[in-house]
C-alpha cells in the first residue's frame, strides 16, 4: 500500500482560506459550516508580541485511523492506492463515534440531526486518479501546502508530524508533515 500526505509550512500560511473555499466548491459542498477543510488561526503571547499562527486541518489519513476502528458500520476504511482514509456514505448511520474517536476532528455533519451523515477531506482521490494534486494544494497561493508520498515529503522536508498544542502523533501515525512556524 502506497502512503501519500500532506506537508504544511506553518510560516507560510497566511490564513486567507483559498484552500477552504476552493474545497467546498471542488466538492459540491452546500452553504452553510460544512467544510472538510479548514485552517483555525490563534494568537500566543501577551501584548505586544501576540504572534498570529495558522494551521490548515484536512483529514491526515493517518496510517492507523481511529476514526474507522470507532466505527461500528465499518463505513471509514483506508483505501489501498493513495492510502487515503474515506468514508462509504451507504453504510454510515451517522453515530457520530468516529467523530469523538478523531483528534483532529476532521469529520464533519452536514447538520446536527441524528442519522446525518459524516463527511470529511477525501484527499481528492477523483483528482489524484487524473494525475493532479488536490485542489486545496492547488489553490494555496502561499505554497504552505504540498502533497505526495510520505518518503518523499519526509525526505525532502523532515519528519515533523505535531505542532504545539496539537495531540501525540503516535496515536494515529498522521499522514502529514509540518514546518512550525518560524520564531
Amino acid at each position: 500500500m502506497g502512503q501519500y500526505g500532506f506537508f504544511f509550512d506553518q510560516s507560510r500560511c497566511i490564513g486567507c482560506n483559498a484552500c477552504v473555499v476552493a474545497c467546498k466548491q471542488w466538492h459540491d459542498l452546500p452553504p452553510g459550516p460544512q467544510k472538510w477543510m479548514r485552517v483555525y488561526q490563534w494568537e500566543k503571547g501577551a501584548f505586544p508580541k501576540t504572534p498570529v499562527h495558522f494551521l490548515a486541518i484536512p483529514c491526515y489519513h493517518c496510517q492507523r485511523p481511529v476514526c474507522g476502528e470507532a466505527c461500528p458500520n465499518r463505513a471509514i476504511y483506508k483505501e489501498e492506492k493513495y492510502g487515503a482514509v474515506l468514508i462509504d456514505p451507504h453504510k454510515c448511520t451517522g453515530t457520530r463515534k468516529c467523530w469523538k474517536a478523531c483528534p483532529y476532528g476532521a469529520i464533519v455533519f452536514p447538520t446536527d440531526q441524528p442519522g446525518a451523515v459524516a463527511g470529511k477531506c477525501n484527499m481528492c482521490v477523483d483528482r489524484l486518479e487524473q494525475g493532479k494534486t488536490p485542489i486545496c494544494v492547488l489553490s494555496c497561493s502561499m505554497r504552505a501546502l504540498e502533497f505526495g508520498p510520505m518518503d518523499k515529503l519526509v525526505s525532502q522536508f523532515g519528519d515533523l508530524r505535531q505542532l504545539e498544542d496539537m495531540p501525540s502523533p503516535k496515536i494515529t501515525l498522521p499522514s502529514v508533515v509540518f514546518k512550525a512556524h518560524d520564531p
